[in-house]
């Protein structure tokens, strides 16, 4: 990326604002091993992902009534072993114990917070979920009802649809992280405000200096433009890399958008794809 490039521009700003706001202990990143494995084969184009993430989108085609269906050639243990493994299998992870201590120095930071008006209708912080080492990161806008009630991100229809995309891609979902920009609900699952997500998202920054994450996926618009630092919306931003840094973001549709529009879900696993191939390093 040059250095007239504007989203390094926005970016260099954004960290200037942030370091206004008194974040300015962001540890530097943990140099990572090169790796040396062959690449693991990628579950992205299997039958079963598809099937997992599209549903009732029509992401199968149709078999034809006047065929019988072709046997499938018979697959060695090794080779059913390579098909379903998780690309993060072979990937240096971060160190573990040091990354889970300041994910818990950082919840602890955050306590009851009452920073902004967010607190007044919640219920529960919603802090985060998922391996501190994570090599992949869901970001997301903010809690909803079922989160707020059980504290934890992503658990009613949208983050049940999140999880059949995670596992379509082969990977669990306890082997990634799940944030949000705010970690409290807003009333009746608005927008949150800039002075809330200015308040909030420097604890989500903290988290993702913690992880150090190879890849993040941003889940809607307000995640995208609070991370990357833009205006545009996610209809524009989306299936293009960024670079925030040195971490490779991703801009994605919100599994609550694909809930009211599942045709788009098929955009969202041409972007996973790409996630995919770049957690390989392709």
């Amino acid at each position: 990326m040059s250095a007239a490039d504007p989203d390094r521009d926005a970016l260099k700003a954004r960290l200037e604002w942030l370091r206004l706001l008194g974040v300015n202990d962001l540890p530097r990143p943990r140099s990572e091993p090169e790796r040396t494995a062959e690449p693991v084969p990628s579950p992205a184009t299997t039958t079963a992902g598809q099937r997992a993430l599209f549903g009732d989108a029509g992401g199968d085609p149709a078999p034809d009534p006047g065929r019988e269906p072709a046997a499938e050639p018979r697959r060695s243990r090794r080779e059913e072993t390579a098909r379903t493994a998780s690309p993060l299998a072979d990937l240096p992870q971060a160190d573990a114990p040091e990354a889970a201590t300041a994910l818990s120095i950082l919840r602890e930071d955050i306590g009851d917070c009452r920073r902004c008006r967010l607190c007044e209708k919640r219920t529960n912080v919603v802090f985060g979920v998922g391996d501190p080492r994570a090599r992949l990161m869901f970001v997301g806008e903010g809690p909803g009802a079922d989160e707020d009630a059980r504290g934890e991100p992503f658990v009613g229809r949208a983050g049940q649809l999140l999880t059949k995309i995670i596992e379509a891609m082969g990977i669990g979902r306890p082997d990634v992280y799940i944030a949000n920009i705010v970690k409290c609900r807003p009333p009746e699952n608005r927008t949150p405000l800039p002075d809330e997500v200015a308040t909030c998202s420097p604890f989500l920054l903290r988290q993702i200096a913690a992880i150090r994450p190879r890849v993040i996926v941003c889940l809607g618009t307000p995640a995208a433009q609070t991370l990357l630092g833009t205006r545009e919306t996610i209809t524009r931003l989306r299936g293009v890399f960024r670079e925030v840094d040195g971490i490779k973001v991703m801009p994605t549709f919100h599994p609550a958008y694909l809930l009211r529009n599942p045709a788009a879900k098929r955009e969202v696993w041409d972007d996973m794809k790409q996630v995919m191939a770049a957690l390989r390093g392709e």
